[in-house]
């Protein structure tokens, strides 16, 4: 059935296909019969539920950011059934990202390739319109990263600005250091960028009433001795956990012609291509990482076998996207399958 659904939504431009799917989905899910179609509920639900980071997960699998970038999805993602999802990326005043086109598929390779350039309406506007959410028993992450215009010298600033303003409305926070479509973003993985950056939102944390956990999310194409870095620097800072990975700018290895992929031109490549060096890297922070650091693993999980491997590779959530896109609610599903499989054999 999704798979016909699929070849009629790649027909059109992706973009388009992403707001045109979230819109029925809407429909879908307001229409009991209808619903079956895209809800991902199975069995005893209530045994998927873990406390990671002092939050109560619904389940371990989370929508990942880029999906719902302004906080317009979320009630319907999680009344599909995901755990967890992790809005924007957010900036402090509305931007319209990188021209279009800026979305492309690569269908040979199961993957995607985008320049969006953190097109949002901004965090005044995200947290209006979290403020409304119907189930306040659903986990948000808030994304947060800096406008195209600000300097890497005074980044935290656009960080303590998304911080504060999403802070009354998220359970968890995402640092965006990673996404290759903003100038002189990744600059920001730098040793001493990434500490001041870092300890400037710590240090905003620790004053709140409340204090939410806090992600980095590290891009795949980090050297060794860079991840290295950034694992002393997470330890040291005392935030709670890191996010692996974001899109990679590497095309090693595509089925689609090179013509066609140098054709597109630059942005991050996400999906199929992308799942084993995400798990190298998840493999690495689980060794290396102090225990207690929480590891969410994003990128190429394109079915439910590498979801399940990921878990056991030493991730604490998983995140989806791609795998979505080319596979559809079914995957959520197969996945949570999978997961109660496993805690009954366990038992």
């Amino acid at each position: 059935m999704f798979t016909l659904i699929r070849r009629i939504l790649f027909m059109m431009a992706p973009e388009k296909a992403h707001h045109f799917t979230m819109y029925w989905i809407h429909v879908f899910l307001r229409i009991p019969v209808l619903s079956l179609f895209v809800t991902t509920k199975v069995g005893n639900e209530r045994r998927l539920s873990s406390e990671i980071a002092g939050i109560r997960f619904p389940n371990r699998i989370g929508m990942a950011a880029g999906f719902d970038k302004d906080a317009k999805y979320f009630d319907d993602l999680g009344k599909m059934g995901f755990g967890f999802v992790e809005i924007g990326t957010v900036t402090p005043f509305g931007q319209h990202g990188n021209p279009k086109p800026r979305l492309f598929r690569l269908p040979a390779d199961h993957a995607l390739i985008n320049r969006m350039g953190f097109n949002n309406e901004g965090a005044k506007a995200a947290a209006a319109r979290l403020d409304e959410r119907a189930d306040r028993k659903l986990i948000i992450g808030g994304n947060i990263g800096k406008n195209k215009n600000t300097p890497n010298e005074i980044a935290e600033n656009d960080y303590l600005v998304c911080f504060r303003e999403l802070h009354p409305y998220v359970d968890y926070f995402t640092l965006n250091v990673s996404s290759p479509n903003t100038p002189g973003l990744r600059e920001l993985q730098d040793k001493d960028a990434l500490k001041k950056l870092l300890n400037t939102i710590q240090n905003a944390n620790n004053e709140m009433p409340i204090q939410r956990p806090i992600f980095l999310k590290i891009a795949p194409d980090l050297t060794i001795e860079q991840i290295d870095d950034v694992i002393s620097i997470v330890h040291e800072t005392g935030i709670q956990g890191i996010v692996a990975t974001n899109t990679t700018i590497s095309r090693d290895g595509l089925q689609t012609p090179k013509e066609k992929v140098d054709a597109i031109g630059a942005g991050g490549l996400s999906g199929a291509p992308l799942k084993d060096r995400a798990g190298e890297v998840l493999r690495y922070l689980r060794k290396n990482c102090k225990p207690e650091i929480i590891l969410m693993s994003s990128g190429g999980i394109m079915d439910a076998e590498e979801a399940m491997k990921r878990l056991s590779d030493g991730a604490d959530l998983v995140q989806l996207y791609t795998g979505f896109i080319y596979e559809g609610p079914g995957l959520l599903k197969r996945i949570k399958k999978k997961l109660l499989n496993q805690i009954h054999n366990n038992l």
